[in-house]
């Protein structure tokens, strides 16, 4: 699991049959501090996160094609939730 800031979102013409009904997201992990760390990635959405809001993604290819309903999805990362706050002093 990573913490991570969205930063758009994806509109494709055509996409793999098993993101029908996903919302994709551009997310870019971010360290504590909020500075950018590694590649943007395109997650799967279920919990409506917003422009610039943070997230908890998971990497978990297998959980991500489970939830999706497609074991030969290219689905690899998904929101698990949306960060209200960070509670000083604990590591996200």
């Amino acid at each position: 699991m990573l913490l991570a800031r969205v930063e758009g979102s994806v509109i494709a013409t055509r996409k793999h049959p098993s993101y029908e009904g996903w919302r994709l997201l551009i997310c870019q992990p971010i360290g504590g501090a909020g500075d950018p760390e590694g590649a943007p990635q395109i997650a799967i959405d279920a919990h409506g996160a917003g422009m610039h809001q943070r997230v908890i993604l998971s990497s978990d290819g297998i959980a991500t094609r489970n939830a999706v309903g497609d074991p030969k999805s290219p689905a690899r990362w998904m929101v698990l939730g949306v960060v209200d706050e960070k509670e000083p002093g604990v590591p996200v």
